[in-house]
């Protein structure tokens, strides 16, 4: 049984210098707290995670490779991807669509490493600093992006949808990152998936039209011209793309008890109020 003075040195020996009760350190620190994580919730495989990373990331290695190996005109030659819908444009279309494959395949290879939990909370400078390449990425991808739909192949259903796409994108990662710069953490998550879920639009653009051709198949018969087949899937995709990747957004954004949209702007206006 230790003595009274041991006792009292013991106990002075748990308290910091500013009068404090310290807490022995564990052997691995306990984790920050995580909207995403409730308490007491153990950690578990995401397959879907998983497969939306590796997708982002095949699709950016596409994006990135498939147009610098030749020349617009050489790659329209051999129908490669956009090349004839870009070849005779003006250079500064041109120009806009080579830095919006660029920049959205940067924002493809960044995001969904801002997304595993494990590296936000023990990396946190490095995710920082990947957030700011990744809203560098939506932002110059975004305003390309509005600058090539004027010269979409499908005309006006093109431009509005994705010249929607492009400012809803900008939009959401403006929103990400005035949140975490006012110290909302929640609400940057929540703002993020969104934004995410836009720049998973370049993935969602390819399952679409391949579904699509696939669809018409049977009605045009197995001589269909795969031209004709790719302009009739490519034209309702201008909104597919994305809009059912917004629905889904909200739902992972409900289920994970973050601020939706009407939360976020109660937020915005008490702060107006005040």
């Amino acid at each position: 049984m230790p003595t009274p003075s041991e006792a009292t040195s013991s106990t002075t020996a748990t308290t910091t210098a500013t009068g404090r009760p310290s807490t022995p350190r564990p052997d691995r620190p306990p984790h920050p707290a995580d909207p995403e994580r409730p308490a007491g919730r153990t950690r578990r495989f995401r397959p879907g995670l998983v497969w939306v990373a590796l997708s982002s990331i095949a699709m950016a290695a596409v994006l990135l490779t498939s147009y610098t190996g030749a020349t617009l005109d050489e790659l329209a030659q051999d129908d490669k991807g956009l090349a004839s819908t870009f070849a005779n444009r003006p250079p500064a279309i041109q120009l806009a669509f080579y830095l919006h494959i660029a920049f959205a395949g940067i924002a493809l290879l960044v995001g969904p490493l801002q997304f595993v939990s494990r590296w936000r909370r023990r990396a946190p400078r490095l995710h920082r600093v990947l957030g700011r390449v990744y809203l560098v990425g939506v932002g110059v991808g975004a305003l390309t992006g509005l600058v090539i739909s004027t010269a979409s192949s499908v005309a006006f259903l093109g431009f509005f949808g994705f010249g929607t796409l492009a400012a809803l994108w900008a939009w959401t990662g403006w929103k990400a990152y005035r949140a975490i710069r006012a110290g909302r953490v929640a609400e940057h998550q929540a703002w993020m998936i969104r934004c995410f879920a836009l720049t998973y639009a370049a993935v969602t653009l390819r399952l679409w039209i391949g579904v699509l051709m696939v669809v018409q198949v049977p009605f045009a018969g197995p001589d269909a011209d795969p031209g004709v087949l790719f302009e009739t899937a490519y034209a309702p995709v201008a909104f597919l793309c994305w809009l059912p990747n917004i629905v889904l957004a909200e739902w992972l954004i409900a289920r994970r008890n973050l601020p939706g949209l009407r939360m976020s702007a109660g937020t915005v206006g008490a702060r107006a109020a005040a």
